[in-house]
């Protein structure tokens, strides 16, 4: 939250922070009921992120992703979904989606979205990195969290066949490029998935 405070204090504007929910097995929010297995999620309707311990423990487990800035990955792209409320990024995405040709344009949406998190998340490791917050490793730790999300390695770890139209977050790759591009410039501006050909 320090970092975003002094980035919108930077742009002439207050940052309201979100709040943050820790459960265990289901929660209630104003984006309705959800269990452990949806993961944690950020509720533009309350501006809440949602962060279930168990999945912690899961990404180690189950995704191959460990340690502390895997999980701190996560919430810094959940902030990042808080980002694109505040500034109003997800309102204009999702009139986008309501207009949408179909499922699969919705979906792109969808990962441009989800890529922009990801981005913001970098550029919070950024400055994180910059106050001797980070450990030797952890930014690999974040990109591995990365790899392991993935659409299309979930997919293919569920035995299924990959179909990019169905992809809500994006490739492995795409997802460590987005963090990447973050981490790197520090900058919001270098977070523009939309304009961004390569998709």
């Amino acid at each position: 939250e320090d970092v975003w405070n002094r980035q919108f204090a930077a742009a002439g504007s207050d940052y309201p922070e979100p709040t943050l929910v820790m459960f265990s097995r289901s929660v209630s929010s104003a984006c309705g009921s959800a269990s452990s297995a949806a993961g944690p999620f950020y509720c533009p309707a309350d501006r809440k992120v949602y962060l279930d311990a168990s999945f912690f423990q899961e990404l180690a487990d189950r995704f191959g992703a460990p340690g502390d800035f895997a999980a701190a990955y996560v919430i810094a792209h959940e902030v990042g979904h808080h980002i694109q409320t505040v500034t109003g990024t997800s309102s204009e995405v999702r009139a986008a989606q309501q207009r949408a040709q179909g499922q699969g344009e919705a979906n792109a949406l969808q990962v441009r979205m989800e890529l922009q998190a990801d981005c913001y998340a970098g550029v919070w490791a950024h400055y994180a990195d910059r106050t001797n917050f980070l450990d030797e490793g952890d930014i690999e730790e974040g990109l591995r969290a990365a790899a392991a999300i993935g659409d299309d390695t979930l997919q293919r770890n569920a035995g299924r066949r990959v179909t990019p139209e169905s992809f809500t977050h994006g490739t492995s790759e795409q997802r460590q490029e987005w963090f990447s591009a973050g981490y790197r410039s520090g900058d919001v501006n270098a977070c523009d998935t939309f304009s961004s050909r390569a998709l």
